[in-house]
């Protein structure tokens, strides 16, 4: 991955190295009497995260806009979080060896800056994960509690009773946060009450959804590549029910990534409240 310099274009100009761009944002510092949550995508210009995954089902990012420039931000955003939020699915696939670790650190050289930096913050090896889940059909891979880790699961009131005492007996306590579907702010209230202050969204569109309509996600980051990619289905960053009431985030920060050789070019962009 080339060291090419970003153009900051707001809020001031400015020439930037790629490599402890979102560093220095200092999540850790954002933290108040409530968690900070953020979430992140990497979108086509047409907007599209995610298109049909036609070898193991679901939906996949697309490889026209996944790019090791985006991958490194994402792994600086991830490298601050205390608690990463994801999906069943992401289980199931990990479970089936159809998925990476979110973080990368340990397993790739590219990223060993980003394993020192947590280390001399003082912070556990690896983020605690955070299941959010309906059904509860997924296995919890002895390789994501590594090091002390922590799986935490959070689920709704329809969940299958026997399968929480399942996970119960091989994670500890799976969370209720809602009725009838799991309400963002009662899960963020739940985290913070078992000390999370730094929450990491890694998963997809409805987890947006149920964050932005809970009102408790802080910051979007977003990167938009250049490249208009077409198709029917596909999901945009967020999906659900048409929201009540339009929700703004303004814009805090935008660095252009010049074309180069795996990205005609590409827009990284911070939206939030703080």
């Amino acid at each position: 991955m080339p060291d090419t310099p970003l153009i900051q274009l707001f809020p001031r100009s400015a020439t930037l190295a790629l490599e402890g761009l979102y560093l220095a944002h200092e999540l850790r510092q954002l933290a108040g009497a409530q968690p900070f949550v953020y979430a992140n995508f990497v979108a086509s210009l047409d907007g599209r995260i995610a298109i049909p995954d036609t070898t193991k089902g679901g939906m996949k990012v697309p490889l026209n806009i996944a790019n090791a420039r985006d991958w490194r931000l994402f792994q600086e955003l991830a490298i601050q979080a205390d608690l990463i939020i994801t999906t069943g699915r992401y289980l199931r696939d990990y479970a089936a060896g159809k998925a990476q670790e979110i973080l990368r650190v340990y397993d790739d050289p590219r990223f060993a800056d980003l394993k020192a930096w947590r280390a001399a913050q003082g912070l556990s090896p690896q983020p605690d994960l955070v299941v959010i889940s309906s059904s509860l059909d997924f296995p919890v891979p002895d390789a994501l509690t590594h090091g002390g880790r922590r799986v935490v699961v959070v689920t709704d009131g329809r969940a299958d009773r026997r399968r929480v005492e399942e996970l119960e007996t091989q994670v500890g306590q799976v969370f209720v946060a809602g009725d009838d579907t799991v309400d963002g702010r009662r899960f963020v209230e739940l985290m913070a009450n078992r000390g999370y202050r730094i929450i990491y969204s890694a998963a997809g569109p409805k987890i947006a959804h149920m964050l932005l309509t809970g009102g408790v996600l802080d910051r979007l980051y977003l990167t938009q590549v250049s490249r208009v990619l077409g198709g029917e289905p596909f999901s945009s960053i967020i999906e659900g029910p048409l929201l009540e009431h339009a929700i703004d985030l303004p814009l805090r920060a935008l660095y252009y990534d010049a074309p180069g050789d795996e990205t005609p070019g590409q827009l990284f962009a911070c939206y939030g409240k703080r």
